[in-house]
């Protein structure tokens, strides 16, 4: 398994997948290099998309691994590249999110993120934010 930074010869898998964006939005991500792909033997099985919170905090807007991949260490690889390259571009801590009723919660908290806040839309479950601080 590996993770990359996504290309535009990605978009295809992407946009067929990550329904969350309009295809523009995806490639203008892409172009900025906050998109990374993890691949098993060459094939796509999953994503981490970010974007900055406030203009200067990294934020995980999503993790998705495909179904079949799930349970096998490549959210946690992906994860880890991301908080790597953050690092090495300075950045002394993310954040991401996770809806209460998700079991997303429990994974970002294996990986030592730790719960800092939350948000409360009407007809939403509550959205808990995580902080993870590089030492």
């Amino acid at each position: 398994m590996t993770v990359k930074i996504a290309s535009e010869k990605d978009l295809t898998f992407l946009q067929t997948h990550d329904r969350h964006l309009s295809p523009e939005e995806l490639e203008y991500l892409v172009k900025r290099h906050r998109v990374y792909l993890a691949e098993q033997n060459g094939v796509p099985v999953g994503w981490l998309r970010w974007n900055l919170f406030w203009d200067n905090i990294p934020f995980m807007n999503m993790l998705y691994i495909l179904e079949e991949y799930r349970k096998q260490g490549i959210g946690r690889a992906l994860v880890s590249f991301w908080e790597q390259e953050m690092q090495e571009q300075g950045y002394r801590f993310v954040l991401t999110s996770s809806q209460s009723d998700e079991q997303g919660q429990y994974f970002y908290r294996k990986l030592g993120f730790a719960d800092t806040g939350a948000l409360l839309l009407r007809n939403e479950p509550l959205e808990i934010v995580f902080v993870k601080y590089f030492s």
